[in-house]
């Protein structure tokens, strides 16, 4: 049985790769006002992010093109910014998830930074995770042998119970 700290962190690469199984064409372009963009079959990725912003981007374009359909850019709108929302969760799920926090712990991570870094993913995405598994959750959840607190910061500790 493959232990939590066993399961390997997704790359750019591997993106990638379900992006094209999915008949997606992913583009490394320059973008002058966001860091990716979908439409239809098209994914655009600006290219002056470095690797692991690339990552996180594409991980939250294929969100949006597993989780809606159509033209969400009009933000003012409250059904486009839960559209917009829904992206970003199946990135945070697929690049993070509740066991990635418990995977950081098993490895001596002790802060967001080294959290992040451990999971090869921002700072900003990893605190943005964190948000809204604290809005799921609430203040802390129990998984397996763990429980994941939310407050008064994030720590994990391991219950024999």
């Amino acid at each position: 049985m493959m232990k939590i700290s066993e399961v390997i962190n997704l790359t750019y690469e591997d993106l990638l790769i379900e992006s094209d199984k999915n008949n997606l064409i992913t583009k490394e372009k320059e973008l002058p006002i966001s860091k990716g963009r979908i439409k239809g079959n098209r994914i655009a990725i600006n290219k002056s992010l470095s690797e692991t912003e690339k990552k996180c981007v594409l991980a939250e374009e294929l969100g949006h093109y597993h989780t809606t359909n159509g033209n969400i850019l009009d933000q003012s709108s409250v059904s486009n910014r839960k559209l917009e929302q829904r992206g970003r969760i199946y990135a945070y799920n697929k690049l993070i998830g509740i066991m990635g926090i418990v995977r950081a712990f098993e490895n001596g991570c002790q802060t967001i930074c080294e959290a992040a870094e451990y999971l090869e993913v921002t700072e900003e995405f990893f605190s943005d995770a964190l948000q809204y598994y604290k809005q799921k959750y609430g203040t802390y959840v129990k998984i397996d042998n763990y429980a994941i607190f939310f407050e008064p910061s994030i720590a994990v500790m391991e219950t024999y119970i």
